[in-house]
C-alpha cells in the first residue's frame, strides 16, 4: 500500500474544494462486521463538511472503487453514519481485494453536482492519505447512478483521467428532468382519486410542490391517507369497493408496482418539496400538459378532472443542468439492473442507452440484465462479477459481452452463494413505454454537452451545493 500525508494541491478545480493540506487524516474505526480481521477502516470529513468513509482491505490489489450513495437523504446536514453504512452493504468489493471510499455528502437533499463533487472529493482524500490507486473505479446505485454517470462525465474527462471505469447499479439515468415524471403523474392521478394530500378542508396548492413549505406532515400521516384512500396495506378482502378501485386505477394509470407505491408517493411529496422549495427557489420544473391518462375505468373523467400544469423553463433548465446526463464518457461504463426493479423501472436503462447514442459514446457501454425484483441491493455474486469484469475490461481494453460477464459469475457464486440471475439477452422497452412522455421528450440526451457548456456560462444556473 502506498502511504503518504500530503495534503492535495490547493485550488478549485470544477467546483470542488480539495481537502485541506492540513485537514485531518481520515481516523481509524470499526469496520463493518463483515470486514473485520479483512482492513482497516477510516472516517472523517472533507473541507465541505461531507462525512466519508474508507476501507483499504489486507491484502489489497492497488485499485479503488469511489462510491456514490442513492437517496437523496433529506436531512440539512452530512449523516456521518451514511458511508459507513454503505461500506457494510457494499462489503462485497473490500472482500474482493479493492480498496473502498464513499461520501456522505455535504448536505441532505437534492443535488447531483453537489454529489459528484462530494464523490469527487473523497477520491482525493483517498489519495492524499494512502497514494494514488493504480486504477479508480466508480460505483453508483440508484440515484447515485446519476451522480456516478455525472462524475464521470464532468472528471472523467480531465487530462489526468482520474477515473478508469463505472459500474451503474439500478441507477436513475433518465436524469431528474425526466426521471421523475412518472412520480409527477402519480401526484396528480392519487390527488384525483383520493382528494385527500391536501383535504378540502386543508390550505390549497399546487400539486408541482410536492407539499407546501411549511406543512407539518410526516411521513406516517401520508401512509395513513393512502391507507384511508386505497386500503394498500390491507388484505384485498378488507379494503371497501372503492378503495379497492382507487387503488386499481392508480397502479394502472401510473405503472408503479403496488408495492412501492407509498415510497413513490413520498418521493412526490418529500422529495418534490425539497426540489421545488429548498433547491429552485418555489419554481416549477415538472409539467404534464398534453400528456394522456389511460388504464383507468373511466379515462375521459380523469383527464378531464386531473391537476394540470406547465413547467417554469428556468426551473426545467436548472434542474437539467444539475441532473441530465450528456453521454459524453470517455471511459468504460458497465450497468447491472433488475428487470422487475420496483423503484427505478428498467427503462431508465434504456433511456440512458439512448443518451449515448445520441452523443455517439455507446461503444463504451455495456449493460447487463437481471431477474431479480429489488431496487436497494443485488445479489453480492453479481457486484463482485460486475466489478472483475469492468477491471478486465479496463487492463485489456476488450469489451466484454453479456453472456461472458453471466458465465463468470458462477465463479463468484461458489464464496457468496447469493445467486446469479443473469438474463443476457434481454432489453428494456424505450423509456416512453412506462413513463408519459412530455414535449421533447423523445430525444436523448436530455441536456446535450452543447448545451451543459452554454449554461455553465450562466450565473446562478443549476442547484447551489
Amino acid at each position: 500500500m502506498a502511504a503518504g500525508a500530503a495534503g492535495l494541491a490547493v485550488g478549485v478545480l470544477g467546483g470542488v474544494t480539495p481537502a485541506r493540506a492540513d485537514a485531518p487524516r481520515p481516523a481509524t474505526t470499526a469496520c463493518p462486521a463483515a470486514l473485520a480481521g479483512k482492513a482497516t477502516c477510516y472516517t472523517g470529513q472533507d473541507a465541505n463538511g461531507a462525512h466519508y468513509a474508507i476501507a483499504v482491505p489486507d491484502d489489497w490489489n492497488g485499485s479503488l472503487v469511489v462510491h456514490a450513495h442513492g437517496g437523496p437523504d433529506l436531512g440539512d446536514a452530512s449523516d456521518p453514519a451514511r458511508s459507513l453504512d454503505d461500506l457494510g452493504r457494499w462489503d462485497v468489493m473490500v472482500d474482493q481485494g479493492y480498496a473502498w471510499a464513499g461520501s456522505a455528502y455535504r448536505r441532505g437533499g437534492y443535488g447531483t453536482r453537489m454529489a459528484a463533487a462530494d464523490t469527487e472529493n473523497v477520491r482525493r482524500v483517498f489519495v492524499s492519505a494512502f497514494g494514488e490507486p493504480e486504477r479508480t473505479y466508480l460505483h453508483g446505485q440508484s440515484w447515485g447512478g446519476d451522480v456516478a454517470a455525472k462524475v464521470a462525465e464532468v472528471y472523467g474527462q480531465r487530462m489526468d483521467r482520474p477515473y478508469d471505469g463505472a459500474l451503474l447499479t439500478n441507477g436513475v439515468l433518465a436524469g431528474g428532468s425526466r426521471g421523475y415524471d412518472y412520480r409527477v403523474d402519480l401526484r396528480v392521478v392519487y390527488q384525483y382519486y383520493c382528494q385527500n394530500h391536501p383535504r378540502p378542508t386543508e390550505p390549497r396548492y399546487p400539486l408541482w410542490q410536492g407539499l407546501r413549505a411549511t406543512s407539518t406532515m410526516t411521513s406516517s400521516g401520508l401512509r395513513a391517507r393512502l391507507q384511508e384512500c386505497t386500503g394498500h396495506a390491507s388484505a384485498p378482502g378488507d379494503r371497501t369497493p372503492l378503495q379497492q378501485r382507487n387503488l386499481d386505477d392508480i397502479l394502472a394509470v401510473t405503472k408503479i408496482p403496488e408495492r412501492t407505491l407509498e415510497s413513490h408517493l413520498r418521493f412526490a411529496t418529500f422529495t418534490f418539496r425539497d426540489i421545488v422549495t429548498d433547491r429552485l427557489g418555489g419554481r416549477n420544473p415538472f409539467g404534464n400538459e398534453g400528456v394522456r391518462y389511460s388504464g383507468s375505468h373511466d379515462d375521459k373523467a380523469l383527464n378531464a378532472g386531473v391537476e394540470r400544469f406547465s413547467a417554469d423553463p428556468s426551473a426545467v433548465r436548472d434542474l437539467s443542468y444539475d441532473s441530465d446526463l450528456t453521454g459524453k464518457v470517455t471511459i468504460p461504463v458497465l450497468t447491472l439492473h433488475a428487470i422487475d426493479d420496483p423503484t427505478a423501472f428498467v427503462e431508465h436503462e434504456a433511456a440512458y442507452r439512448a443518451t449515448l447514442q445520441g452523443a455517439d459514446r455507446d461503444r463504451y457501454l455495456v449493460q447487463t440484465f437481471t431477474d431479480e425484483h429489488e431496487h436497494s441491493s443485488l445479489s453480492d455474486s453479481e457486484y463482485a462479477a460486475s466489478v472483475a469484469a469492468l477491471d478486465r475490461w479496463v487492463r485489456s481494453g476488450r469489451k466484454p459481452l453479456p453472456q461472458s460477464i453471466a458465465t463468470s459469475c458462477e465463479t463468484y457464486d461458489r464464496t457468496y452463494g447469493t445467486g446469479c440471475f443473469y438474463d443476457p439477452g434481454f432489453r428494456p422497452s424505450a423509456y416512453a413505454t412506462r413513463v408519459n412522455a412530455r414535449p421533447g421528450g423523445l430525444r436523448w440526451p436530455a441536456l446535450t454537452a452543447e448545451q451543459e457548456r452554454a449554461w455553465s456560462h450562466v450565473d446562478g444556473v443549476g442547484i447551489a451545493p
